[in-house]
């Protein structure tokens, strides 16, 4: 299978992109990030992911009707291009292969842990 190059917040901004749907524009996915992840993301490095992964050809945009609370301007809608389901699917299977691989005595311990 092809070599895909995911980094974590790529992968984070794919998947949200994906829960998004049709409504994937750059504040969407911010304020998706941030709600479900409790992390702060600035719209310099949403941006900078968002071209990066065209880019790779991994997302595709396209400019949505121009609207009057953005001046006439139109957003940038976002979505998962074919190549990017693959390198998405590839992502998790590798993500799960090293899940898989882990004893689970090591969750065990850490639960202990956490619990003490």
């Amino acid at each position: 299978m092809k070599n895909f190059q995911l980094g974590e917040f790529e992968e984070i901004v794919m998947l949200t992109v994906g829960i998004l749907n049709n409504s994937a524009y750059s504040v969407a996915i911010k304020n998706e990030i941030e709600d479900r992840l409790a992390r702060s993301v600035s719209m310099g490095a949403l941006h900078t992911a968002l071209k990066r992964l065209e880019e790779k050809g991994y997302l595709k945009s396209y400019a949505g009707e121009p609207t009057k609370e953005r001046a006439g301007r139109p957003k940038r809608f976002f979505e998962i291009t074919a190549l990017g389901k693959q390198a998405i699917a590839y992502s998790k299977a590798m993500r799960d292969q090293l899940w898989d691989a882990m004893p689970k005595t090591i969750f065990d311990l850490k639960l202990q842990a956490l619990l003490a």
